[in-house]
């Protein structure tokens, strides 16, 4: 009879980090990648806007800020992310301290 495996539940990206056999450094990129695209798609719902205005104001292409939307960031840059932010009016703040 085959074992059902262990779920395994991960919190933060620390712990998916170490879930997915990563280190640290790519957990830690990982949430802040996460907190980049949490905050684009907030700002494009609270505003209604569609993702062809949003890619002009950019100045990327539509189907990359429906990427974003959707959460499919696999080929997108973290500096995309940023313009992407910054063409909405918001402004990304980094807070340095020590790593949990």
């Amino acid at each position: 009879m085959k074992r059902k495996p262990k779920a395994i539940v991960a919190t933060n990206a620390g712990d998916l980090a170490e879930a997915l056999g990563l280190d640290r450094a790519e957990g830690i990129e990982i949430a802040v990648r996460s907190a980049l695209n949490t905050k684009i798609i907030d700002v494009v719902q609270k505003r209604g806007l569609t993702h062809a205005q949003v890619a002009t104001l950019a100045g990327t292409s539509r189907t990359r800020v429906t990427a974003m939307v959707n959460r499919n960031t696999k080929d997108i840059s973290t500096d995309l992310m940023l313009r992407v932010l910054g063409a909405l009016g918001v402004a990304a703040k980094i807070i340095f301290g020590k790593a949990a």
